[in-house]
């Protein structure tokens, strides 16, 4: 467990930008959040590539993408299911980068 630390720490701090913090925006702010939620995603993976050194990190693409859709019934609708597609290929592209 203490192994894993730094990446249930960005696991986590993923978790609050999907669940908690769209429950700030308002009705018209869906697509600023859902931009603000990529933006992060992207950081977070680059912070995560650089930092960790578990071969663990290479599934934090396919997580990320998962954690999503339950976010996309709750806050959403079906159609932004598409976006769990767009929060793989930045978290990818993140982890390349770090």
């Amino acid at each position: 467990m203490k192994k894993y630390l730094k990446e249930i720490i960005i696991l986590s701090m993923q978790l609050f930008m999907f669940y908690i913090f769209p429950l700030f925006a308002g009705p018209t702010d869906a697509m600023g959040m859902v931009f603000l939620i990529i933006a992060a995603t992207l950081l977070l993976s680059i912070i995560l590539g650089s930092i960790s050194k578990e071969k663990i990190k290479y599934l934090y693409s396919i997580v990320i993408a998962i954690l999503f859709i339950p976010s996309a019934f709750i806050y959403y609708n079906e159609s932004a299911l598409i976006h769990s597609v767009w929060y793989f290929v930045v978290s990818s592209i993140g982890l390349l980068v770090g």
